[in-house]
């Protein structure tokens, strides 16, 4: 079933959806790509690697694979000074590291096995700030000082957006092309909830153009494939959550559709 909306579905964005959508969309663009782009290309799947810990473990959705869970534990009321040490244990909380494993894409030259560009998908933890948002932009600086193409794709309301300047039109989700021989200008690809989801180029090497990249067909063969259509509750409100005028356009459309009474 097609989604309701015109573009974005914000009901993906949710904590405890977001990490399987964002592993199955990166696994299908490559799944898409590589027929368009053998033999001279090949799309790899990579992975960045970190750890965070307190706080940060517990607060981000976490995209891909996460081993070692931080777990929280209740912690007693804070003692009341006294001249001897209570006669039991207190619990409390060790900042335990969690690794983090964040999946992109490269677009390899098969006959030189040069990266000709990168694909991202950011992750909430991307967007806040903590070391998820520091060594992604470690590695983005790397990538911008290179001679690689880089695509960024913002799916995510919440959290801070990446640096660039230009962009003061307000937008919920943007989509950011970056060739390296126009650097530092970049081509982007702001939208909101309510708008279609544009369709971008994907660059390669000279003489070669430009392949379209979908992403709004994309999403909904995640959906579909995942079966996320029966956990998509479009009777309560999404999260996170939405300004009032765009609460209210979203109620109306989902009543609309008959997603809601």
């Amino acid at each position: 079933m097609p989604f309701p909306f015109p573009g974005m579905n914000p009901y993906l964005e949710n904590p405890d959806l977001w990490p399987e959508v964002h592993h199955l969309l990166i696994s299908l663009l490559a799944e898409t790509l590589n027929p368009q782009l053998l033999p001279t290309y090949r799309v790899a799947i990579e992975k960045r690697v970190y750890q965070i810990t307190g706080e940060d473990a517990v607060l981000i959705g976490i995209p891909d694979a996460t081993v070692g869970v931080a777990k929280t534990s209740v912690q007693a009321e804070t003692p009341v000074a006294i001249a001897s040490p209570p006669p039991h244990p207190i619990t409390v909380t060790l900042p335990i590291p969690v690794e983090i494993k964040e999946a992109y894409l490269e677009v390899r030259e098969v006959a030189t096995q040069e990266v000709v560009t990168v694909i991202e998908v950011l992750s909430p933890a991307n967007k806040r700030s903590g070391r998820g948002r520091e060594v992604y932009l470690q590695k983005r600086d790397v990538v911008l000082a290179s001679r690689t193409h880089l695509v960024e794709i913002d799916l995510l309301r919440s959290g801070s957006p990446m640096p660039m300047t230009g962009t003061e039109l307000q937008h919920d989700y943007q989509i950011m092309v970056s060739r390296q021989q126009r650097r530092p200008w970049a081509d982007l690809y702001p939208f909101t909830v309510r708008d279609p989801m544009p369709a971008f180029g994907l660059p390669l090497k000279p003489p070669h153009a430009d392949i379209e990249i979908q992403l709004d067909l994309l999403l909904q063969t995640v959906v579909e494939r995942a079966g996320l259509e029966v956990v998509l509750n479009y009777g309560r409100d999404p999260v996170p959550t939405m300004t009032e005028a765009d609460a209210s356009w979203l109620n109306e459309l989902l009543k609309q559709t008959g997603h809601r009474k």
